[in-house]
């Protein structure tokens, strides 16, 4: 059974929605431009043989996005596994990288 939606209830659904997907693509262009710039840290570091991996930078990215995120008012375990999605995916790229060095 589906209800007729008051039109000014619509309206603001919509309006929540269009900015929602606008936050959306904005992180995917944001993602986007982030990889780029792992992708030439990758080339870098296969050209002057460096590992793939550097714990220190990434246990120090860990600590400072958790903190952004307590400041931001979103839950910092949550920024942490975003985060540690991403860095898995660096570290498969600059592999990657590497053997085709």
């Amino acid at each position: 059974m589906t209800e007729t939606l008051d039109p000014a209830i619509g309206d603001q659904l919509r309006e929540w929605r269009e900015s929602i997907d606008n936050i959306d693509a904005a992180l995917v262009f944001l993602l986007a431009e982030r990889f780029k710039c792992t992708q030439r840290v990758g080339q870098f570091k296969a050209e002057h043989d460096l590992p793939p991996a550097d714990p220190k930078r990434e246990e120090e990215q860990v600590a400072r996005l958790r903190a952004l995120a307590k400041s931001a008012k979103l839950d910092p375990d949550f920024a942490e596994k975003f985060l540690s999605f991403v860095i898995q995916e660096v570290i498969r790229h600059h592999e990657r990288i590497k053997q085709a060095d």
